[in-house]
């Protein structure tokens, strides 16, 4: 699909209310990684963010630069209505692999498993990941660990840490690649965790 077409996707799936992979909160791995972070200025961005839980989080905590993106405008209009103090300017309404710009760290949250499981397509966003990474700068975040259905139609789109590691390992350090240990109830033993160092 064209990028046209992927924005008119989602924005039907939010429409339609069809958003199972919204938890209505922060994944509590990623709340407790944001709770050790004591740099408030860390450029953050949130790509697919949909609702932006995350987002929302960061700037309760006192971080001053974070950006959010959708293909879709729907969930940032709506993330821009509960919280309208938010920067115009950071709220960016673009395809992923069109969107350029230099952070100090990515937040990955149920966004690599919505695209279709093509290893081409796996490999450039771990490409393009890398690119938006400033020197150090890490991709942090949460990768679905369960096999493809038989058709490969639905998403979210899982795989497995070994598959995972093949595409991160020409562009990052690893640092931490696991099964996660704090996973909310129904994603219990199929989320893991990694933080990814930019080499």
């Amino acid at each position: 699909m064209n990028s046209d077409a992927i924005k008119e996707y989602w924005s039907q799936r939010y429409k339609d209310k069809r958003t199972g992979w919204d938890i209505g909160s922060p994944s509590t791995p990623l709340k407790e990684y944001i709770d050790q972070l004591t740099d408030k200025n860390l450029k953050i961005l949130i790509p697919g963010a949909g609702n932006a839980y995350e987002a929302e989080y960061l700037i309760q905590q006192g971080f001053t630069n974070v950006y959010i993106l959708d293909i879709s405008e729907i969930p940032l209009q709506e993330f821009k209505q509960r919280n309208p103090k938010f920067p115009d300017d950071n709220l960016v309404c673009e395809d992923f692999f069109a969107h350029t710009g230099s952070y100090d760290l990515v937040l990955e949250q149920t966004f690599f498993c919505s695209f279709p499981p093509l290893p081409e397509t796996r490999k450039k966003y771990a490409k393009h990941m890398e690119e938006l990474l400033s020197v150090n700068g890490k991709l942090v975040g949460l990768w679905f660990n369960f096999e493809l259905t038989d058709d490969g139609e639905e998403r979210p789109y899982g795989g497995s840490k070994e598959e995972y590691l093949s595409y991160f390992e020409p562009y990052f350090t690893v640092k931490t690649f696991e099964k996660a240990h704090n996973s909310i109830a129904p994603r219990a033993g199929d989320e893991l965790f990694g933080i990814f160092v930019k080499l």
